[in-house]
């Protein structure tokens, strides 16, 4: 079998060779997927971004919908030359930061702890060598 390599003749990796290579993977690493601690960071990470980005995701649809559908009310003068749908769009860029804040306030409280826990545990048991 010839090696498939891209146009600069760098080798290509067939789908086979990246399964062969997921499956010799450090059997540590199942032993930590398989604890507790990685469950509860699995649980904690999934709790806040998933209704984060459902809710952000509805958030923008409304937006969406709105200047589309609801041209009268988009366009109703909140002060001055400053319109429903001006709030809307300047609200959606305030949202964003306030998403990644937020994100980055939880994953410090809450995500990070557990994963240094489970990083020190798996540098104790490969002995500090990575």
């Amino acid at each position: 079998m010839t090696a498939i390599t891209s146009a600069k003749g760098a080798p290509v990796s067939t789908p086979e060779q990246s399964h062969d290579h997921a499956r010799d993977h450090d059997p540590l690493y199942d032993e930590l997927h398989a604890t507790a601690e990685f469950t509860r960071l699995r649980k904690a990470f999934r709790s806040f971004v998933f209704p984060t980005t459902v809710a952000f995701l509805a958030w923008y649809l409304l937006y969406v919908v709105m200047s589309n559908w609801a041209h009268d009310f988009m366009s109703k003068e909140v002060w001055g030359n400053i319109n429903v749908a001006l709030v809307f769009g300047i609200l959606q860029f305030v949202s964003t930061f306030f998403i990644a804040w937020l994100y980055a306030f939880y994953m410090n409280r809450r995500v990070d702890p557990l994963a240094r826990e489970l990083e020190r545990r798996y540098n104790d048991q490969v002995g500090g060598a990575r």
